[in-house]
């Protein structure tokens, strides 16, 4: 089985990242290299551009792929999400000169728009019942319309930084995109693309969540049990030779200090927190 994979960029990383963690390390993954083995004899890499991987998953290259929603949305691929894998984050916006009269998508009526994403924002403009032109480009899409090509354009954009350098205000958002696994509908269903869906959904379950285990002395586990935020109730065990329980739960880890200080309040003891690597729930 065959998942593809963006060969460079600003998704390759976290892509591999996750891989790794997921129990799927690479072998021999050596730049420039189309494919590479993982440690799980049936499951290979396919090396690929992020614009190609919903074409190379369409047409049965690969079994499933990472990459952007925004390309699978440009692709006009006819692709299933299985997982949205929590990076990459970005949205698709209009936007038009500061010193333009352009101050909705409506005032684009007649126009015309610089893109990268044709597909999308041709249908876009559609829901929209805006007709105008669409000037594909290939980058620099923030300067056309400092250059008489375009009146607007539709871009990625992350922070807005670029776009406010460039003097160019958001009149509309086209997308909201973020990195998901997809599949064809007839290849989602198969064992191994579930078996490799399951693994990376676990590591992306564990991110922002920690695993607190602490000592709870006989006759405080039900004000302990009132602190803590966690998946549903705690495990308990008795320990042997005491009069005290050990108390497992997983917690957010943006709670994990208020939570520390009130279990140390309602006596809890010898409290440790560690990292969570997956969490198949």
């Amino acid at each position: 089985m065959r998942i593809a994979v963006p060969n460079k960029g600003r998704l390759h990383d976290p892509a591999m990242r996750l891989l790794e963690r997921a129990g799927l390390h690479v072998v021999d993954g050596a730049d420039r290299k189309l494919y590479a083995d993982t440690v799980d004899p049936d499951v290979t890499v396919l090396f690929a551009r992020a614009a190609d991987i919903p074409e190379y998953v369409a047409d049965g290259a690969a079994a499933c792929g990472i990459t952007g929603l925004d390309q699978v949305r440009e692709s006009g691929t006819d692709l299933e999400s299985m997982l949205d894998l929590g990076f990459g984050q970005c949205r698709l916006v209009l936007a038009a000169p500061e010193e333009s009269d352009i101050e909705t998508v409506a005032d684009l009526d007649g126009g015309t728009v610089a893109t990268e994403f044709p597909r999308i924002t041709r249908q876009f403009l559609a829901d929209e019942g805006v007709e105008a032109d669409i000037a594909e480009v290939s980058g620099a899409t923030e300067l056309t319309p400092h250059v008489d090509i375009a009146d607007a354009i539709v871009d990625i954009t992350s922070t807005g930084t670029t776009l406010r350098m460039n003097r160019l205000e958001i009149v509309a958002e086209v997308l909201q995109s973020s990195v998901h696994l997809f599949a064809r509908e007839e290849t989602a269903g198969d064992p191994k693309v579930q078996q490799v869906a399951t693994a990376l959904g676990s590591v992306v379950a564990a991110d922002g969540k920690r695993y607190l285990m602490m000592n709870v002395p006989d006759g405080r586990l039900a004000d302990v049990e009132e602190v803590i935020p966690g998946m549903g109730g705690p495990t308990v065990m008795d320990i042997d030779g005491q009069d005290a329980q050990a108390v497992h739960v997983v917690v957010d880890e943006r709670e994990v200090f208020e939570v520390i200080s009130e279990l140390k309040r309602v006596g809890a003891e010898d409290i440790l927190v560690t990292e969570i690597e997956r969490l198949v729930e």
